[in-house]
């Protein structure tokens, strides 16, 4: 850890604390791992009590504090079906259990890695962010809150309070696809299809793009149609590169993975 330019640690801290310099603290096991040139304070925001999960008959609120152990053994509502789901996503970190018991689902969002799998898991479960301010609260789909690699929509002074799952996301089929270079290694394509009823499905494209791409069919279409739409919904500059996966393979391991969902999918 090397933040030796932090002079101040601010325990409870409330939404007017913020100030330029300033960094909001979960788990910290990014904002720790690395120099942060530029942090002066630290507001924690695990001292606030907010309930890691909150579920009901409505649905599931992940409080951005809740952590990625806390999460994995949640048992799930009666009847829902995306505890295999849940499980997969939080395990497809390139993490020790030790990082899970630390590190947090708003934390992972608002990294806004493309490789982020509570990204992937909230925007394919039709997750709506909630994020407070100094001039108020509103609301922003999981699948809009990331906007490029390492980009979100969170304004100077805001935090990500929670995520909500609706009950309807949670039944119905889940499909889960990951690749990435080794066994262990950060994701270079996760990809996750959803059906609830029907022959109706949606595709969730995260790792392998800077953000996720959202796409949804009537179960009508055929393998050239998936393709094309995959292809025309994510245009070259979008394809993710890093030293975890070059673009044409990104590309290629999407589109084989698109194919097997819909043939999974699409009975």
């Amino acid at each position: 850890m090397d933040l030796n330019q932090v002079s101040a640690f601010v325990a409870t801290p409330a939404l007017g604390d913020w100030r330029p310099g300033d960094a909001w603290l979960a788990g910290g096991t990014w904002l720790f791992s690395e120099p942060q040139p530029g942090i002066e304070r630290l507001l924690d925001l695990t001292t606030l009590g907010w309930p890691a999960l909150v579920a009901g008959p409505d649905g599931l609120e992940i409080a951005a504090t809740c952590t990625i152990a806390e999460l994995r053994s949640w048992p799930g509502l009666p009847g829902t079906t995306a505890g295999p789901l849940i499980r997969q996503c939080c395990e497809a970190f390139l993490a020790s259990f030790k990082v899970w018991n630390e590190a947090t689902v708003g934390g992972n969002l608002c990294n806004a890695l493309p490789a982020g799998p509570m990204i992937a898991l909230t925007a394919a479960l039709d997750g709506v962010c909630l994020i407070q301010g100094p001039s108020g609260e509103r609301a922003v789909r999981a699948a809009d809150f990331v906007v490029g690699d390492n980009r979100h929509v969170l304004r100077p002074g805001e935090w990500l309070r929670s995520i909500y799952l609706p009950a309807a996301a949670l039944h119905g089929r889940h499909v889960f696809r990951r690749q990435s270079l080794n066994t262990h290694g950060r994701s270079a394509a996760l990809l996750i299809g959803t059906a609830r009823s029907g022959r109706e499905w949606e595709l969730t494209v995260t790792a392998s793009v800077k953000h996720p791409v959202q796409l949804r069919f009537s179960g009508d279409e055929g393998a050239d149609e998936v393709r094309r739409a995959v292809l025309q919904a994510v245009p070259d500059e979008l394809w993710h590169d890093d030293v975890h996966g070059l673009p044409a393979w990104r590309r290629h391991l999407t589109l084989g993975f698109a194919e097997e969902i819909r043939q999974e999918l699409v009975q």
